[in-house]
């Protein structure tokens, strides 16, 4: 494990407060980013392959929202940083959210 990887904080969705989550998906942003997500298998997207409107520090600032609410996880390999959707263990914890934002048309 990098030293990079060592310092993303993950947070598991049981740790994660209702409000926190409603925060997480309330942005449009990062409601592309689960969508787009959720169209791919796990670890296949790394950050720098979405199409955002946003700089690349705006975009690191989304991830680590994610991060922190639970919905998505992340590892290095090499020079990107892959991405997963945490879809069972935030469906489990908030069943139902996830699939209204998801439903949203892009």
């Amino acid at each position: 494990m990098s030293a990079r990887t060592r310092s993303l904080t993950h947070a598991h969705p049981t740790e994660v407060s209702l409000q926190d989550a409603l925060d997480a998906v309330g942005d449009p942003v990062r409601r592309a980013i689960l969508r787009e997500l959720a169209g791919t298998p796990d670890w296949t997207r790394a950050c720098g392959t979405f199409d955002l409107p946003v700089t690349k520090a705006t975009r690191s600032h989304h991830f680590a929202v994610l991060r922190a609410a639970g919905l998505v996880e992340q590892r290095d390999e090499g020079a990107r940083r892959l991405n997963r959707l945490r879809r069972p263990e935030f469906d489990r914890r908030f069943p139902g959210l996830l699939a209204l934002v998801l439903a949203e048309p892009g």
